[in-house]
């Protein structure tokens, strides 16, 4: 993914979960849209370099999207919108390897209806196999352990919950993470956030369920996929946000 017109600013303030205060370098303060309403709190720290994309247009109220924020010298992106493109994009090319998929990819369609879920992608085989994958980006870090969520989510959780539907019913089922930032060692739930969804994922995986997560490469203006990360329920997490530093 590539992004146009961007400028790196510094952040002021978040009001509000939808959007952000940041200053140019020539002073003026602009208002920009925050594309994603996690929390953050770890990063969106005042005087905290971002990026910004100008997109104007008379249908918005701002002029700007808020894309990324760099924490110490690390770029992150915060695009919710993109862990799914990247997903379909990677799985069609290969660059994301689904364990016991077999055969090419026949069919791939973005959000389909499961029941009471819809999920992110769905996908056949030429073996007949009927595979659906449930995206989730994930953007928390410390001390190069990536965990989700960073905010209390009833919509992923229930996702979790029809995904063992799923698997129940013959469809292969995958969470798939997509780790918004390259420094990643292993990949976590943030069970002090959430014990629900861990618990949920816990008992995914012993249906068949699979977790998997992929970190990136990330600039102030670009993202790419880079390499599968371990994924483990039981690893330590800290949250930053009660770290000294």
């Amino acid at each position: 993914m590539d992004y146009q017109q961007v400028e790196v600013v510094s952040f002021l303030e978040r009001p509000n979960r939808f959007i952000a205060y940041c200053q140019k370098t020539d002073g003026e303060v602009i208002t920009a849209h925050v594309k994603n309403t996690g929390r953050g709190r770890e990063v969106f720290l005042p005087g905290a370099q971002v990026a910004v994309t100008y997109t104007p247009s008379p249908k918005r109220k701002t002029d700007y999207d808020l894309i990324a924020v760099k924490k110490k010298d690390a770029w992150f992106n915060i695009d919710s919108q993109l862990p799914n493109q990247l997903a379909a994009e990677g799985i069609l090319n290969g660059k994301i390897q689904l364990p016991e998929l077999m055969g090419e990819i026949t069919f791939l369609k973005r959000e389909v209806v499961y029941h009471h879920s819809k999920f992110d992608i769905y996908l056949e085989t030429s073996t007949n196999q009927k595979i659906f994958v449930e995206v989730k980006g994930m953007t928390l870090e410390n001390l190069a352990v990536g965990a989700f969520p960073d905010a209390p989510t009833t919509r992923g959780l229930k996702h979790i919950l029809e995904l063992v539907d799923a698997h129940k019913e013959g469809y292969l089922t995958y969470v798939l993470f997509i780790a918004q930032f390259e420094q990643l060692t292993v990949s976590t739930i943030h069970q002090e956030m959430q014990p629900e969804f861990a618990l949920a994922i816990r008992a995914a995986q012993t249906e068949g369920v699979q977790v998997l997560t992929y970190n990136c490469l990330v600039n102030a203006d670009s993202v790419r996929l880079k390499q599968r990360i371990p994924f483990d329920l039981d690893a330590p997490f800290k949250n930053p946000v009660n770290e000294n530093n």
